[in-house]
C-alpha cells in the first residue's frame, strides 16, 4: 500500500470521526432524536443521522481518487449517483418520515443505475462451471442490492453493529481477496470511515447511523463486491460468506414472520441479534460476539472460497447453516413471550 493511501485512510477515520461529532451537536440542537418505543432497543433517547460522516467521507475520496486517475468512471458514478441518491433519501427520512414506496422506488433507481454502470452481475462460478445469467443476472443483481440496502438498515438494531460489520466486510474482503482490485482503496476508505463513526457508536452509543447511514452502508457493499468480483475474476460466494451474520438473520427473520403470518412489512425488534442484545443484557457483547463470529468463523471460509472458487457455493451453505442454526435458537422473527 501507497504511503499517500495509508494517509488517506488516517484522514477518514479522523474526518469520519469529527463529522460524526459535528452531526451529534446538530441533531442534539434540532432534536433529531431515536426516542425509545416498544420496538427499539435501546432506553435512552439518542442523537441519529450520523452516518452522514460516513457519506461524506466515502463520496469525497471517491471524488479524489477519481480526479487523480485512480478509480474508473464506472465505480465513480455507481457510487456517487446510486450511493448519492440512497443517501439523500436516508437524510429526508431522519428528518421527516418518507413513505416506504417513495424509499423503495428511489433504491430501485439508485440499484438501476448501479448495475447498468457496473456491466451487471458477474459470472457465478457452480463447481467448475462459471454461469452467465446475463439479464436475469442483472435483475437478481438489482434486487439484492434493495434487498441488502434494507437488510442493512433492519440490522442496525444495537450498538456498533452495523458500523463495525461494514468494517470488517470491507477488511475481510482486502485480507481474502481484494487488496489487488482498482476498488482496494475504496474498501479501506470504508473501512476508516466506519471505523471513524464507531469512535461515537461504540456501545454505550452517543450517536446512531440513521437511514442516511445504514441503508447507504449496505448498498455501498454490494456496489464494491460487484465491481471487485469482476475485476479479480472472482465469484460472488466469498463476498456472501463475508456478509453471513446480517444475511441469514434477515433473512431467518424474515421468514420467521411470515410464516407466523405477522405484518412482516412493520418495524419490530425480533431479529436474532436483538433477542440475544436482550438475553444476555448487553449490546456491547453481542456486537463482540458478532466480530468474533466473523473473523473466527466466516473471514478462513471467505478466504478458502476466494483460493478454491469451485467450491465456493458449497463453502457459503456451510458458513451459512450454524449461522441459521443460531438465529432459530435465539427466537428470529418470533415475538417476545408475555
Amino acid at each position: 500500500m501507497r504511503s499517500a493511501d495509508i494517509g488517506l485512510l488516517a484522514a477518514a477515520f479522523v474526518l469520519s470521526a469529527a463529522i460524526t461529532g459535528l452531526v451529534r451537536t446538530y441533531a442534539q440542537r434540532v432534536n433529531l432524536l431515536d426516542v425509545p418505543n416498544q420496538r427499539s432497543s435501546h432506553e435512552v433517547s439518542t442523537p441519529r443521522g450520523g452516518g452522514l460522516g460516513i457519506v461524506l467521507v466515502f463520496l469525497g475520496a471517491s471524488v479524489m481518487l477519481w480526479a487523480t486517475g485512480r478509480l474508473e468512471y464506472e465505480t465513480a458514478v455507481a457510487s456517487l449517483l446510486g450511493g448519492g441518491l440512497i443517501a439523500a433519501i436516508g437524510f429526508v427520512d431522519d428528518h421527516s418520515h418518507v413513505s416506504s414506496g417513495w424509499r423503495f422506488l428511489v433504491q430501485i433507481i439508485a440499484a438501476t443505475i448501479a448495475v447498468m454502470v457496473l456491466g451487471g452481475l458477474p459470472e457465478i462460478q457452480f463447481g467448475k462451471t462459471a454461469v452467465d445469467l446475463g439479464l436475469a443476472g442483472d435483475l437478481l443483481a438489482i434486487f439484492f442490492m434493495v434487498w441488502f440496502t434494507n437488510a442493512f438498515n433492519f440490522m442496525d438494531g444495537i450498538d456498533g453493529i452495523a458500523a463495525s460489520e461494514a468494517a470488517f466486510i470491507a477488511v475481510g474482503a482486502l485480507v481474502a481477496f481484494a487488496a489487488g482490485s482498482t476498488v482496494g482503496v475504496l474498501l479501506g476508505v470504508l473501512a476508516a470511515a466506519s471505523l471513524g463513526f464507531l469512535v461515537w457508536n461504540w456501545p454505550p452509543a452517543k450517536i446512531f447511523l440513521g437511514d442516511v447511514g445504514s441503508a447507504f452502508l449496505g448498498f455501498i457493499v454490494i456496489v464494491l463486491a460487484i465491481r471487485a468480483t469482476a475485476d479479480v475474476s472472482l465469484s460472488v460466494w466469498p463476498w456472501l460468506i463475508l456478509a453471513g451474520v446480517f444475511i441469514v438473520d434477515a433473512t431467518v427473520t424474515l421468514v420467521s414472520r411470515m410464516l407466523l403470518r405477522q405484518d412482516w412489512i412493520s418495524a419490530h425488534r425480533n431479529h436474532a441479534y436483538q433477542k440475544a442484545s436482550r438475553r444476555f443484557g448487553s449490546h456491547l457483547l453481542v456486537t463482540v460476539g458478532v466480530l468474533v463470529l466473523n473473523v473466527a468463523w466466516l473471514l478462513p471460509l471467505a478466504i478458502v472460497a476466494a483460493r478454491l472458487p469451485q467450491y465456493g457455493w458449497w463453502l457459503t451453505f456451510a458458513a451459512w447453516i450454524p449461522l441459521a442454526g443460531l438465529s432459530l435458537w435465539l427466537g428470529a422473527g418470533r415475538p417476545d413471550a408475555n
